[in-house]
């Protein structure tokens, strides 16, 4: 299966958050399946404790939000800390020549403006 192609309607590509140069260390369903074990232990340690309906879901809503917070910090400093891409590159060196050809232009046109 291609990097890119559909699976229903999500795109693998999408799945698959955690590439960052070749290497897969968390793609986005192991990340659901893996939330989902945390926040049972946590419903299950509320019944254990005998913790109300009420109880249970404060904490059930604080380790989801812990948990989201993490794992946006954690793609954040993976995508902040990847190399960039040769079109990241050629991206740039454009923007570099088109900064040079407007301070040139610039140059000539104040050269010319002086009477």
């Amino acid at each position: 299966m291609a990097n890119g192609e559909i699976l229903g309607w999500v795109s693998r590509r999408f799945c698959m958050l955690g590439l960052v140069d070749g290497s897969s260390a968390m793609s986005l369903p192991k990340f659901i399946i893996g939330m989902i074990f945390a926040l049972a232990i946590v419903v299950a340690w509320s019944y254990a404790d005998g913790a109300s309906l009420g109880t249970a879901l404060v904490r059930v809503v604080v380790c989801a939000v812990i948990i989201q917070v993490g794992y946006f910090l954690l793609i954040y400093v993976m995508v902040a800390r990847s190399a960039p891409t040769s079109a990241d590159k050629a991206r740039e060196a454009e923007r570099s020549l088109n900064a040079d050809k407007a301070t040139e232009g610039e140059k000539f046109s104040a050269r010319r403006s002086i009477h």
